[in-house]
């Protein structure tokens, strides 16, 4: 009796044991348009979110872009002066 060998996957874990697992709640279709961009790339879903992610800090770490961050974050805290509004 053949036996096939273990081959032993690649994974990133493997190389960054100091990395965080998190469970990320999807709503249906977003998670669909991931699978599909994973399934194009030929990546895991893991490496498509992951590399999202990355993308969103950078961008959103550019000067520039200050006054955006700011209104697209809903639990941005408010100023000093427009906490004092009436």
């Amino acid at each position: 009796m053949k036996r096939k060998k273990k081959v032993e996957k690649s994974s990133t874990k493997a190389h960054n044991p100091s990395w965080v697992r998190a469970s990320i709640s999807f709503p249906p279709a977003l998670y669909r348009s991931l699978e599909g961009v994973a399934k194009q790339k030929k990546v895991s879903l893991a490496w498509v979110v992951r590399d999202a992610a990355e993308m969103y800090i950078a961008q959103s770490e550019k000067p520039e872009n200050e006054h955006i961050q700011a209104a697209a974050l809903p639990h941005a805290p408010a100023t000093a002066s427009s906490s004092r509004r009436g």
